[in-house]
């Protein structure tokens, strides 16, 4: 098995012992991103769609970087401080997937890093 690491200026760096995302054959794995902004580190919880838009095109940064595209996505999981957030996350979600949406789990978790509103981890191929 090759595993390459993928790693990018334009999604923020890992703040743990973890890659921003693996490359195994045509697989790319994310790892959960939070709304964190690359450039100024700032992490967004003013609103709960402003903070799915940024963990989105964290995840778009890091599947560019192995040379694919979101449209290759196959399955995303959503992971929410508060499930009463769902339907506004669900309203940014289909701005970025608009045919063939990837498989999705969406849970309600205790805290997350950062004490984050939202993180999104993703799968998709190379094509």
């Amino acid at each position: 098995m090759d595993k390459k690491v993928i790693s990018t200026n334009n999604a923020p760096a890992a703040i743990g012992p973890y890659s921003q995302g693996i490359l195994v054959g045509d697989m790319i794995f994310t790892s959960g991103q939070l709304p964190i902004n690359p450039e100024s580190g700032e992490l967004i919880v003013d609103d709960i769609k402003n903070a799915a838009v940024q963990c989105l095109e964290n995840i778009k940064a890091i599947i560019e970087a192995a040379g694919s595209t979101m449209h290759n996505i196959v399955k995303t999981t959503v992971f929410l401080k508060d499930l009463n957030d769902f339907a506004k996350v669900n309203e940014v979600y289909a701005e970025y997937f608009v045919d063939n949406m990837p498989a999705r789990s969406a849970v309600q978790v205790a805290r997350l890093p950062k004490d984050a509103p939202i993180e999104i981890e993703a799968i998709a191929v190379i094509k």
